[in-house]
């Protein structure tokens, strides 16, 4: 294992401030500047179309939630902008994309992007990231990807972090076999408590042989307005890959 990244000290979950909340909230902010006159007319016409209801029964194959052409089902959670969502939708036609986002104005800035490039291949969930991933199918998921989340970094709020064992639970049942779990960040005490909860789950393998396996953006990557803004103020980001290994 690369030794640049430490793992924080090894405690007992009745020890870890997180593990005393057994069912936690995607915590965020809901709705910040006032929306324009054409985002709140997304929210409300465009939204509804490529939502679903997480009150009706899951289908078999979440591919359904898309159409027939659709070979794999990827979700991105908390996609603030969505201009790495946006990307990788375009780039791969043929595979489905669920961008779970709680905060308004982030939904409104990807439904304006959709609706401006015609992109079928998204579909949007304003809510808890939590109760999307205890929805979905096991086994229904290809990939998931957690871009700059908000790190918490107040020990009292740790709880609040979106990486937990219940978390880390929740995403080895929805996940195929060979699935994926892709990580960014550039605090390093957030990288270092997901490599902690990652690595103590035997459903999980980081895939990291090197330093740079880590240290480099994954191929293909779309930054993100904030990872550009990290990297202008010389904060550098570890890009964490885990694959969901076969068997329970």
């Amino acid at each position: 294992m690369p030794s640049a990244i430490t793992l924080p000290d090894s405690r007992d979950d009745a020890a870890d401030p997180a593990a005393t909340v057994p069912e936690r909230a995607f915590f965020g902010r809901r709705k910040g500047h006032k929306l324009r006159n054409h985002q709140a007319d997304l929210i409300a016409q465009l939204l509804p179309q490529l939502s679903f209801d997480l009150g009706a029964p899951a289908p078999a194959r979440l591919q359904a939630l898309f159409g027939p052409e659709i070979a794999e089902v990827r979700l991105e959670i908390g996609f603030g902008g969505g201009e790495h969502l946006i990307a990788e939708a375009q780039a791969h036609p043929a595979i489905g994309f669920i961008g779970c986002e709680p905060y308004v104005n982030g939904m409104a800035k990807i439904l304006a992007q959709i609706e401006a490039r015609q992109i079928g291949n998204i579909r949007l969930f304003a809510g808890d990231a939590a109760e999307l991933l205890a929805w979905a199918p096991p086994s229904s998921l290809a990939r998931v990807d957690l871009i700059h989340p908000d790190p918490w970094p107040k020990r009292r709020h740790w709880k609040r972090r979106f990486v937990q064992d219940s978390s880390v639970a929740a995403m080895a049942r929805v996940l195929r076999d060979g699935g994926a779990f892709r990580f960014v960040s550039d605090i390093d005490d957030y990288c270092a408590w997901t490599l902690a909860h990652l690595l103590r789950s035997p459903e999980f393998r980081w895939t990291a042989e090197r330093a740079c396996d880590w240290q480099l953006p994954f191929a293909g990557y779309t930054m993100t307005r904030y990872g550009r803004k990290a990297e202008r103020e010389g904060r550098r980001a570890a890009y964490l890959h885990f694959a969901r290994t076969s068997g329970d």
